[in-house]
């Protein structure tokens, strides 16, 4: 169980500090998704103008990265809360606490 353990927090710590090592291209590293797509349809069709926009812009990146953190927290919490009780449900705790007497015991 303890070697089980260990393996388990190496591999942790190995996925969080890979990611710090690997060499990104450009300057931006953690661009993400959503920069690559609008170069490509600039590139694409350089003329191009969205048709929607958003209903609120975040006044900083602080914002909008604590309204993401406060959106992974919620679904990990939803998650986990169903998680947990659908294997509540499937394992039901064993009832040790019976009566030990009957309803005719109580008058005599």
């Amino acid at each position: 169980m303890r070697r089980h353990n260990l393996l388990l927090l190496a591999a942790a710590v190995l996925i969080a500090v890979v990611p710090l090592f690997l060499s990104f291209e450009g300057n931006e590293s953690f661009g993400g998704a959503d920069g690559q797509a609008q170069a490509q349809i600039e590139q694409i069709a350089p003329d191009y103008r969205p048709w929607a926009s958003p209903l609120w812009e975040p006044p900083s990146g602080e914002i909008s990265s604590l309204l993401f953190a406060l959106q992974a927290a919620l679904g990990a919490g939803v998650l986990g809360y169903y998680f947990g009780l659908r294997r509540g449900q499937a394992h039901p705790r064993s009832r040790t606490a019976t009566r030990t007497g009957t309803a005719g015991d109580a008058h005599g």
